[in-house]
C-alpha cells in the first residue's frame, strides 16, 4: 500500500524527555488519528515531520521523499492546521490570503472562494474578530485551496463547541473521498477519531504503543468485568491494567481469546472505547515506571 507519510526510527531529546524510535506510516487515502496524553510526544513528532525541529536519528519520508532534502517540494503539497492560528490578527481574511497564496504554485483561487462560501467565512472580516471555530475553518480553507495531498492537523477540534466540531469532521470525511489525500489528525478527543479515523497511532512517553487500523484495535482489546474472586494470578497476567472496588473489577486485556477461555461466562465482556484503551494503557505504563 502506498504510504503518503512514513516515519522510521525517529529520535529526539529535550532535557529529560526522549522521543524513542518512533515509527509509523499513513497510507494514501486514509485518516490517521494521532493520540496520547499531554507530553507524550505528539507535537514534537509533528514538528519533526514539518522540519521545524532537527531530528537526531531516523527517517521521515513524505510522498516517498526525504522531508529535509526535499523540504520545499514536500511543503508545497502539505496543508498544516495548528490548534492556534499564527496569522496577523489585524488583517482581514482577504488580506491574509493575499500574503499566503503566492507561496503555493498550485493555488486555486476559485477553489478558495468556494470554500469561503461552504464555510461561511466573511472575507472582509478581521482575523481578530473571528471565533476559534471560524479561524480553524480559515486555516483549513487555506490548506485545501492549494490542493494539499497531506493534511496535518494538530488538535484542530480542541476548544470548539460540538456543532463546529461536527462540521469540521464532516468536511474531513468529504475531503478524504479523494483517495489521493491523507490526513494526520492529532487530538485528545478520542470520540472524534472514532468517528472518522481509519488508523490510530498511540504514543506515550515518547514511544509508539501501537499503530493499527481501527478494526484491528477492536479485535485486539477486550474490556472485562466481573467479581473480585475471578482475579487470580493467571487472570491478572492477561490484563494490561485493572480497576478494582468493593463491587468487582474492570480490566483491559490484549489477549481476548485467552481471557475468555480462562474466565468463561463468569465475566462480562465488552468492546472498549478508544478512550478506555488509552486510559488503561497509560495507567499500565505509569505503574511500570513507578516499579
Amino acid at each position: 500500500m502506498d504510504s503518503i507519510l512514513k516515519v522510521e526510527g525517529l529520535c529526539r531529546s529535550f532535557g529529560e524527555f526522549q522521543l524513542k524510535d518512533v515509527s509509523f506510516s499513513l497510507p494514501r487515502g486514509y485518516i490517521m488519528g494521532f493520540i496520547g496524553p499531554n507530553g507524550a510526544g505528539k507535537t514534537t513528532t509533528i514538528k519533526l515531520i514539518m522540519n521545524l525541529v532537527n531530528r537526531e536519528r531516523g527517517k521521515i519520508s513524505i510522498f516517498g521523499r526525504d522531508n529535509i532534502k526535499n523540504e520545499k517540494e514536500v511543503k508545497q503539497r502539505i496543508g498544516f492546521v495548528y490548534d492556534e492560528n499564527h496569522y496577523y490578527d489585524f488583517l482581514s481574511l482577504q488580506e491574509m490570503k493575499n500574503i499566503i497564496a503566492p507561496f503555493y504554485r498550485d493555488w486555486d483561487e476559485a477553489l478558495y472562494q468556494r470554500y469561503l462560501k461552504i464555510f461561511e467565512l466573511p472575507a472582509r472580516k478581521k482575523i481578530k474578530d473571528l471565533s476559534r471555530g471560524m479561524k480553524m475553518k480559515f486555516s483549513l480553507a487555506l490548506a485545501l485551496s492549494h490542493r494539499a495531498e497531506l493534511i496535518i492537523m494538530d488538535e484542530p477540534t480542541s476548544g470548539l463547541d460540538p456543532v463546529f466540531r461536527s462540521e469540521l469532521l464532516e468536511i474531513l470525511q468529504n475531503e478524504i473521498q479523494d483517495e489521493n489525500r491523507g490526513i494526520l489528525f492529532s487530538s485528545h478527543i478520542t470520540s472524534d477519531l472514532e468517528r472518522i479515523a481509519d488508523y490510530i497511532c498511540f504514543i506515550n512517553n515518547g514511544q509508539i504503543v501501537f499503530s493499527q487500523t481501527c478494526d484491528e484495535l477492536r479485535e485486539k482489546y477486550l474490556l472485562v468485568k466481573g467479581p473480585l474472586d475471578l482475579l487470580d494470578e493467571p487472570a491478572r497476567q492477561l490484563m494490561l491494567n485493572i480497576k478494582e472496588n468493593d463491587f468487582g473489577f474492570e480490566g483491559l486485556s490484549d489477549q481476548p481469546e485467552r481471557i475468555r477461555r480462562l474466565l468463561g461466562n463468569q465475566a462480562l465482556y465488552e468492546s472498549p472505547s478508544l478512550d478506555q484503551i488509552v486510559l488503561y494503557t497509560v495507567r499500565r505504563d505509569r505503574h511500570v515506571a513507578l516499579n
